[in-house]
This record gives structure tokens, sequence and C-alpha cells, in this order.
């Protein structure tokens, strides 16, 4: 296993385009390609929806673009599932719920430092896919641990697939609803959630890592047994770097930060520019460096992103393209600053 730092670029999944060939132009665009996920494109391409392929009970309606589950078709699928379990393809990321994934397939990309897949996480899974009486499935202790299972060889078959384009492949598991575990209502404690989240690492290839735009316990997340960790810190940073002792101890154990630094919202992209960002970026690490972590060695374990996916702006695709390029040029300037090969 290899996973790159020395500040080289990498984006999110989800993508506003509708394009394909655009989308993967821009996410080739990158140090580190991905495959694209397109949901403007149509609602296979949704990231929930991608992940519930082959799950059973899943009720899908394209028209409505809705997600739901029936326990009564769980029960009668389940078996059938069952049967699938020692095939790595079944649970590998069709072309109907990607038209990207297998185009992105067929590239040259060992040429890359790395590479990346991603798929929807179980916890964010489990507590956006409501049963027939609205309850998240996550809740459900029958039903949860085969979702632990089920999405871990989701992960690994896509992993698989991707090491044979590059020896430096890597997963993200989208984890966005790892926020909503540290909320009073949220009815599935943390307690309970990493215990799960560790049963479903130890299922899972490496290297594997989380990905996630929202605020969670640090502490939580940076204690799992993960190998990279990307998260927005143009909106968190401040937050996320006053888990500093944490912070250190997942360096240590070999971890790669993502600093998905730059806004792909109009608003705050348009507020901001190249000097702002090293500005705001630099302090965060300087602020680090004064709690005992070396400042070389951070940067060495460093990849940087844009800060969030985006589907709601305006003017589409334009500004989160922007962002990219706006991620490249604080890349070069950064890896100047610190004399990064």
């Amino acid at each position: 296993m290899s996973l790159p730092g020395k500040l080289l670029t990498t984006a999110m999944g989800v993508m506003p385009h509708t394009d394909i060939d655009r989308a993967l132009e821009k996410a080739l665009s990158m140090d580190i390609p991905f495959w694209p996920q397109l949901p403007n494109l149509n609602y296979y391409e949704d990231m929930y929806v991608q992940a519930s392929e082959h799950f059973p009970g899943i009720l899908l309606d394209l028209e409505e673009r809705t997600l739901r589950f029936s326990m009564e078709k769980f029960i009668g699928e389940f078996e059938e599932t069952l049967a699938h379990m020692e095939e790595p393809e079944y649970f590998d990321i069709s072309e109907q719920y990607s038209a990207v994934y297998h185009k992105f397939l067929k590239l040259k990309l060992d040429d890359r430092p790395a590479i990346r897949g991603q798929l929807e996480g179980p916890i964010s899974f489990g507590f956006n896919v409501l049963d027939e009486n609205k309850r998240p499935i996550i809740f459900d202790d029958t039903v949860r641990p085969f979702l632990l299972e089920f999405m871990a060889k989701r992960v690994n078959v896509q992993l698989a697939r991707l090491k044979k384009l590059n020896a430096n492949a890597f997963m993200f598991v989208d984890e966005p609803g790892l926020q909503f575990v540290f909320s009073a209502l949220s009815g599935y404690g943390d307690l309970v959630a990493h215990r799960d989240m560790e049963a479903f690492f130890s299922m899972i290839d490496r290297p594997r890592g989380v990905h996630l735009c929202g605020n969670p316990d640090w502490d939580f997340l940076l204690s799992l047994d993960l190998d990279i960790l990307s998260m927005d810190v143009y909106t968190n940073g401040d937050i996320f770097i006053s888990y500093s002792g944490a912070i250190k101890d997942f360096l240590d154990r070999g971890g790669v930060l993502v600093w998905g630094i730059v806004p792909t919202n109009v608003e705050p992209f348009q507020k901001e520019s190249l000097d702002s960002l090293e500005t705001m970026l630099v302090s965060q690490w300087e602020t680090l460096a004064s709690k005992g972590i070396d400042l070389e060695f951070l940067v060495s374990r460093s990849l940087l992103s844009p800060a969030t996916c985006c589907l709601v702006n305006p003017d589409k695709e334009k500004t989160v393209e922007k962002a990219f390029g706006l991620t490249k040029q604080l890349s070069a300037r950064l890896r100047e600053r610190f004399q990064v090969d």
C-alpha cells in the first residue's frame, strides 16, 4: 500500500455535470483521478441508488426519484442475495447504475500516483433509506449487520477492479450521515456506531478511508482504522484542528488527510482567492505545528481537494470547474512554498 500525499490533488465524487465526457475530463485533470457520480444525469447516478443495487428489499422509483425499503420484500429476496454472496461481480456497479464508472475502467491510469473510487457508507445509507413505517433501516437489528457485510463486499469488488488499473488505488466510503450519530435525536448512538464502523472496516481491503463534508465528532472518526480521511476544512477547519492529539495519532499511524479547502458554492467561491485560501490553510497547519505536529511531516501526508460536492449552483458546473482549477493552482503554490518534490 502506498497512498500519496505531498499536496497532490483529488476531488469529491459527486459532480453536477450532465455531460459524461466533460465530467470525466475534469476528474482526470486532478493528480488522483476518480470516476464521477452524476445524479443530474439520471437517478441511477445518485450515490444512494448506486449503493442500493441488488440490496434486498429496495423499492426504487425512478420517476419520483425515491429510494425506500420493504421488510416483506427484504425477506422475499434475502435467500436469492445469499446465493450470490461469493460472486464478486454481483456486488459491482453495473453500467445501468453508472455510465461513468465503466468508461473509467477502460482508461490507462497506471502512470498516475493513485486513483480513487467511492461508495456510499452503511451508516449514511441506513439513515437515508426508510422502511414502510418511515423508520431508517439503520435502527433494524436484523437488517443492519447484513447491510454492513453487503456494503463491505461492494467496496472490495470496486477496489479490486481499480487496483488492476493502478496499484495505488484506494476507496472513499462516503459518510455524510456520520454527523447525525452525535445528535441527541438520532436514536443510534456513537458507541454502537463505532462498533459497527470498526466491524465494517475490518471487512474492507486496504487502502480505505472516509469522505464527508459535515462536522462529526472528530475523535470518533480519527480513531477508526482508516488509511485516509477527506473533509471540508473550508467550513469546519477551525473545529477539526482543535483535535490535534487525535490528528497526530492518525498521522503517526500512517494516515493521509485530504484538506477540502476550495469552496464550490458560487457565493463563497466568489469571496475567496488563491491568496486567501493559502492563508487560511497554512494558518490551520501552523496551529497544528504549534501543538506538536511536525509541519513537514504533515505536508507529506496531505492531499488537497475542493471543499464539498455541489449540485445546487445556478451556474450548474461552472463554479465547480473553477474550484477544480483553483485547487490545482493552490497545490502548485503550496508545493513550491514547502519545497515538495
